[in-house]
């Protein structure tokens, strides 16, 4: 348990400051790359911790679990594209991380209380311009990279 700061001694608060400053390290990588794949234990040794006790921390200190909070992001990201964007709903899914578009369906229903069409629609019938996909794209980070087939060299 993490005692408020009027309540921590100054080496105590100092300890306490430099844990934060780990965790907002690995907290800063998933803002950053929350499109990509992450892997839990890379993202932990960003903040210097074992993937167990940077779960444990990342809970207490955001209230949320690492995977948690990067899904959280990922649906903000992906709510906003769907109000703006004119792209499939698994363009999206794949655009924002998700290999799964019924885990993303799903997570999304339960983040906005609708499911990813209705939340499209919902924002079309008040009148949102969807802008051109590949227009998106690029605003999204650019075309989503492509590796060659196998095949000789």
């Amino acid at each position: 348990m993490t005692l408020p700061p009027a309540h921590r001694t100054p080496a105590a608060e100092s300890a306490h400051l430099a844990r934060l400053r780990q965790l907002r390290r690995a907290k800063d990588a998933m803002d950053r790359d929350w499109a990509k794949p992450l892997a839990l234990d890379a993202v932990a040794a960003r903040a210097g911790y074992s993937r167990y006790h940077f779960v444990r921390a990342f809970k207490a200190e955001y209230g949320l679990t690492p995977g948690q909070y990067l899904s959280r992001r990922r649906i903000e990201r992906a709510a906003e594209m769907l109000r703006t964007a004119d792209l499939s709903v698994t363009e999206i899914c794949v655009l924002v991380g998700f290999s799964s578009l019924g885990t993303f369906s799903a997570r999304f229903k339960e983040q906005t209380g609708l499911t990813p069409s209705a939340y499209r629609a919902r924002h079309v019938e008040r009148g949102s311009a969807l802008i051109p996909g590949c227009y998106a794209l690029l605003w999204a980070g650019g075309f989503p990279e492509r590796t060659p087939p196998p095949g000789p060299s």
